[in-house]
């Protein structure tokens, strides 16, 4: 019986550890396959999570966000919160955004994990419209 509870309890704490996205996470793009940047994924107060650019790996052509059309407009990449207001259901996080430096454009996202990497998709209007960048947990 203590085996049985023992399994349980082991499988439940790997359910709920993988059901997180905190940490820092080591982004890989999606056309190159090329490591580009870490971004360390944070959960604020009001529960929600948020993403910023911890560590450039790739030296950007424009250090700056440039095409930016928010507050993040000609704000260094180096730093930027590029994931925000991000809300766990279930084992997925939706309802937030997420912002490609590189274009300026933000859109929709959703995130799932699985084991050491996270599925991360953004898109316009529909999630079928759009494309997913798989993330490596850095150690």
């Amino acid at each position: 019986m203590k085996k049985i509870i023992f399994s349980f309890v082991a499988l439940l704490f790997a359910t709920l550890s993988y059901a997180q996205i905190e940490g820092k996470w080591k982004t890989i793009d999606d056309e190159t396959g090329q490591a580009k940047s870490i971004v360390e994924i944070t959960k604020k107060p009001n529960g929600q999570y948020y993403g910023k650019v911890v560590q450039l790996l790739i030296k950007p052509a424009n250090p700056n966000c440039s095409d930016c059309k928010d507050d993040r407009k000609n704000k260094p990449i180096l730093g930027m919160e590029v994931i925000r207001d991000m809300k766990k259901d279930g084992s997925e996080f939706t309802g937030g955004t997420i912002t490609d430096p590189k274009t300026g454009k933000t859109y929709k996202c959703n995130i799932t994990r699985e084991g050491d990497k996270l599925n991360v998709r953004g898109y316009v209007g529909f999630s079928l419209i759009g494309r997913t960048q798989t993330w490596h947990a850095v150690k």
